[in-house]
């Protein structure tokens, strides 16, 4: 197996050679009945052009009457950046079924490839197909893969690209992951196969969230000693407690240079609840493009100050808003739906 410890995981704020996310397929879906699904989908296609408009965008779609519909809603200018690839899936949350993109200290592009079971073996009818991904995603590009054999998440990740990552408790050491490691033995993983130094633990994540826990719900870096990080102001609220006790320990804590955690706080938009359940919405689950933020927004009261926040930390970039009252019935938005793939070389 290749020996990872020259490879790091770039901040998400450095430059990508492209993005890559997969369209939600009709069968197994993450989105409650058929009729719901076809909601969805106007905000697919609102993602999508939102990511071309600054760089290319590979889309794991196999169907051919998906294809179709995707091709139909973007511009012939759209379309050239667009690779559709052929690799099948059936949930669309390709932070976690996807590669983990990292360059060398060379440059070279390689693909982190951990095990998956699909959320701690919550969805095991969609294992067939998404537990291949990853490896698909690598082998299409024809880059390195690096194999840990630990089962990881995209989503249970959060780096600053100069040696700290950020993560949970409440996921990385849950029994349902790796229940043969210690906490120890993860952080060693997370060192060698990320490329950093310091592994900063927060404790839980937040309500409705069915990966027990994920960072990019909660906490995210927005520069290299700068976190944003979701607070919840009501105390009779589900999340009060666990973001307050993350609040805390985020101001308790230094990057790889020793330098005290800007700390930003983030409100939390008003529960949403369809059907009696409590969905994982969160303003924190952005995802930062070349030219782009896309921000999730829910029709809140909080929205605005969400929005504003975010083209603080990211003057350069735009900042582009949507509504994901229908995408978080999924359990997931932005963030979960993308993976970025760094500006690197592809390895002849």
């Amino acid at each position: 197996m290749l020996s990872p410890q020259n490879f790091h995981m770039p901040a998400e704020w450095a430059p990508h050679a492209a993005t890559w996310m997969t369209w939600p397929a009709r069968e197994n879906t993450s989105f409650p009945d058929g009729t719901h699904h076809d909601d969805v989908l106007p905000t697919f296609l609102a993602m999508i052009r939102a990511i071309l408009s600054s760089e290319r965008l590979y889309l794991n779609c196999a169907n051919a009457e998906d294809r179709k519909y995707v091709l139909a809603g973007l511009t012939a200018a759209e379309q050239e950046r667009l690779i559709l690839t052929d690799i099948p899936a059936y949930y669309p949350w390709c932070r976690d079924h996807g590669s983990t993109f990292v360059l060398s200290e060379a440059g070279e592009l390689a693909a982190v490839n951990w095990d998956y079971n699909a959320w701690g073996n919550k969805y095991p009818e969609i294992l067939h197909h998404d537990a291949l991904i990853n490896r698909e995603m690598s082998k299409l590009l024809g880059i390195r893969s690096i194999v840990p054999s630990v089962v990881m998440e995209g989503g249970s990740i959060e780096v600053n690209g100069s040696g700290t990552v950020l993560t949970t408790s409440q996921c990385l050491l849950n029994e349902n992951r790796n229940p043969m490691l210690t906490k120890a033995e993860i952080e060693g993983v997370l060192r060698n196969h990320l490329g950093v130094s310091n592994v900063l633990w927060l404790e839980e994540g937040i309500a409705g969230d069915d990966t027990d826990g994920h960072i990019d719900d909660i906490t995210r870096f927005v520069n290299q000693d700068t976190v944003v990080t979701v607070v919840e102001d009501d105390k009779n609220d589900a999340n009060y407690h666990a973001l307050r006790q993350n609040l805390h320990a985020l101001r308790k804590m230094k990057t790889e240079s020793g330098a005290v955690l800007n700390v930003i706080e983030m409100p939390m938009p008003s529960a949403v609840i369809t059907d009696g359940v409590r969905l994982p919405a969160s303003y924190a689950n952005f995802y930062i493009g070349n030219g782009i933020v896309l921000q999730p927004v829910f029709g809140d009261k909080h929205d605005d100050t969400a929005v504003a926040i975010i083209e603080k930390c990211f003057p350069t970039r735009r900042v582009v808003p949507i509504n994901c009252r229908e995408l978080v019935w999924g359990l997931g938005t932005f963030h979960c739906l993308t993976q970025q793939m760094p500006l690197g070389r592809v390895r002849s």
